[in-house]
């Protein structure tokens, strides 16, 4: 590791920019520091504003003198690896791909070697950064275990235009699920906000405590006598929100080992045990798939659709439940 350096940023707020949230500010303004690095430097206090640190809820007024310093710490080298990727689109601003189960979208902690960072720095030769050098070319995330589409930049632009839409919520992330059990309406709205277990840090749980809003909306496509096939559109983007937030109303994802979905307590009849346990010989992770990407292009402002069939697993189980019913 090298030498740490700093860099500062400084800034008087603007009348068009009066009452943004002080990290919504600081990215549109140029901080040059992904979501996370931004909320991280507010929670260290390292964000001043009239020389007084502030909270992230703290709206920015005109003629506000803010001033950020902070360290750049040399980034660990991330290699490119030759890892099979199932491209969905490429062109010169961006990559969408259908992500596979088992793979992790980049690199954190310590673990710097076979992400779709790594795989992608193969295929594209180099990935924007924006400061943040772990996470190159990263708009978005999908969990270890989950499938399906994501989108990936490949110029400063790119990254820069598509981080904005994210945060603006103009990107949309649709996906298929199946849970246990029935969510007890055709269709509905999960908001409960979410925040980091107290008890498990790599864990999310819905509580007041230190959590964000997020909000969840489902269609129910098949209802079976143990399990429910699902169409999930995200409002908010929180991490593990679609898990955490179908554990929460007793429906969690099958096979979500982190979440409740491989115990038999989500099982409401004794009768449903032997189809419970054949179920989850069939997949081996959460039944939770990234099946629709929508979006404007970073450069022509084109909207993108992009669809992404179930996978192989999900189709067996989904497969297996409709064979019961005949």
């Amino acid at each position: 590791m090298g030498e740490v350096t700093y860099k500062e940023f400084k800034r008087t707020v603007a009348e068009k920019q009066r009452g943004k949230r002080i990290d919504h500010y600081l990215i549109i303004s140029g901080v040059g520091l992904s979501r996370s690095l931004t909320q991280r430097l507010i929670e260290q206090r390292k964000v001043l504003v009239n020389n007084m640190p502030v909270k992230r809820s703290y709206r920015v007024k005109t003629g506000d003198e803010i001033h950020v310093r902070f360290e750049v710490e040399p980034a660990p080298e991330i290699k490119p690896e030759n890892i099979p990727l199932n491209i969905v689109y490429e062109d010169q601003d961006i990559i969408v791909v259908n992500k596979h189960k088992g793979i992790i979208v980049h690199p954190a902690r310590g673990n710097f070697e076979h992400t779709m960072v790594n795989a992608l720095l193969y295929h594209c030769g180099r990935l924007p950064t924006l400061s943040d050098r772990v996470r190159p070319g990263v708009l978005h995330r999908l969990d270890k275990e989950t499938t399906g589409l994501i989108v990936f930049a490949k110029t400063d632009e790119a990254l820069s235009t598509l981080s904005r839409a994210i945060e603006k919520r103009i990107v949309k992330k649709n996906y298929d699920v199946l849970c246990w059990s029935y969510p007890g309406l055709p269709e509905g709205v999960i908001e409960a906000p979410i925040g980091r277990s107290g008890l498990d840090r790599t864990k999310m749980i819905v509580t007041p405590l230190s959590s964000k809003s997020a909000t969840t909306k489902f269609v129910v496509v098949e209802h079976f006598a143990i399990a429910s096939y699902l169409k999930v559109y995200l409002i908010t983007g929180r991490t593990h929100q679609i898990r955490v937030h179908f554990k929460h109303i007793g429906c969690p994802i099958v096979g979500d080992k982190d979440y409740g979905g491989r115990s038999p307590g989500v099982i409401k009849r004794r009768s449903d045990l032997p189809t419970f346990k054949e179920i989850l010989r069939f997949i081996d992770r959460q039944a939770l798939h990234a099946s629709e990407l929508i979006f404007n292009h970073p450069r022509t402002q084109k909207k993108m659709k992009f669809t992404a069939p179930l996978p192989d697993d999900m189709q067996t189980v989904l497969g297996y439940l409709r064979s019961l019913n005949t």
